[in-house]
């Protein structure tokens, strides 16, 4: 005959949250790209971009199903392949799925596609608005990435 544990005294086993699997860098700025890509003639906002994309794939997988592809595959074979087109398409799905990852988390930053037609591609008629789309990009994703080294 087996014994049933006593109520009274019975405490169902804490779990602690899943460290993160990654410490991520929160420290991308507007000045450090420029002046990095600068200094080594552009290799620089390759990884820049590259460690988004790495980013955005670690923090929102597992909560949207969707995989983005990774920079350096874009910049050296798809968007040569489809004369430019690709980077539009890269660029719209990447900061879409920023802003769902913010909306997500609770984190109140206005950021998404609409930021990087507005800023990005409407806004290089005002030659600023590219350089506002990058300083909003590196702020999205400081936020994401605290957020994922605090939470997971």
């Amino acid at each position: 005959m087996q014994q049933q544990p006593n109520p009274q005294f019975y405490t169902a086993p804490q779990y602690a949250p899943a460290p993160p699997a990654a410490h991520l860098k929160t420290n991308r700025g507007l000045l450090k790209l420029i002046l990095l890509s600068i200094v080594t003639l552009g290799i620089y906002s390759i990884v820049f971009y590259s460690g988004i994309s790495t980013d955005i794939n670690l923090i929102a997988s597992r909560y949207d199903g969707k995989k983005t592809m990774h920079y350096c595959l874009l910049f050296f074979l798809v968007g040569p392949i489809t004369l430019g087109i690709a980077y539009f398409v890269w660029f719209h799905k990447i900061s879409s799925r920023i802003g769902g990852e913010l909306r997500r988390r609770g984190i109140s930053y206005s950021f998404g596609a609409g930021s990087y037609w507005l800023w990005n591609v409407l806004g290089s008629l005002i030659i600023v608005g590219p350089f506002i789309y990058v300083y909003k990009l590196c702020k999205a994703m400081n936020l994401l990435a605290s957020s994922y080294n605090t939470q997971g």
